[in-house]
């Protein structure tokens, strides 16, 4: 058998070695991740932006109101400054301080979320935008749930990829693969929000 016909014989032995070795499927789920990261991101971002309107609509019929709005502007300027790229997604101290900065948005937008504003000022009651803002914000809400949860499956899946037989060679050695965070439970998300209306002034 000749040298050519020999390298020709194991040219497609070599392309599924490598294949095999995730040459193609790590960077697949390096990529799925990423998609998952740029959902949740745009989630976020509809939440700010919605946050915003239904702030400016709460002045509009509680002039008086302070406390509760200032929180909130504040806990969304906070995280508008707080930014991760998925080049970050790799470093916990970086996807915690992204995924804090998040959840203090989620604690403080809840009492516009709820009928206690609507309580403290009926006026509210009878703004169709306030109710279509809470309604689009409360749906936001959900659909970000929905992203980290996609997202924590798509490192979970990226994560044992990179480190099982055989992919973990390719990862390893023609990437650098390092796993990826994925989003705990936050502490600050299971605590009540404090609600002060100013009912006591």
């Amino acid at each position: 058998m000749t040298a050519f016909r020999r390298s020709a014989l194991l040219a497609p032995l070599a392309a599924i070695s490598l294949a095999g070795c995730g040459l193609n499927s790590v960077p697949t789920a390096e990529e799925n991740v990423n998609a998952r990261f740029a959902d949740l991101q745009a989630d976020y971002q509809r939440r700010n932006d919605l946050i915003g309107n239904l702030v400016e609509t709460v002045k509009a019929a509680a002039s008086q109101e302070s406390t509760v709005l200032i929180g909130i502007s504040e806990a969304r300027a906070r995280a508008t400054q707080t930014t991760l790229s998925p080049a970050d997604l790799s470093d916990p101290a970086k996807v915690q301080a992204f995924d804090q900065a998040q959840a203090q948005v989620g604690v403080a937008v809840r009492p516009l979320m709820g009928p206690m504003i609507q309580e403290r000022y009926p006026e509210l009651k009878s703004l169709e935008n306030f109710k279509s803002l809470q309604d689009q914000l409360e749906g936001t809400e959900n659909r970000i749930l929905a992203s980290r949860r996609d997202y924590n499956t798509s490192v979970q899946a990226y994560n044992v990829r990179i480190r099982t037989f055989p992919d973990a060679i390719g990862a390893k050695v023609f990437y650098g693969a390092k796993p990826k965070v994925p989003f705990a439970a936050s502490a600050a998300a299971q605590e009540a929000p404090k609600v002060d209306f100013n009912t006591t002034g």
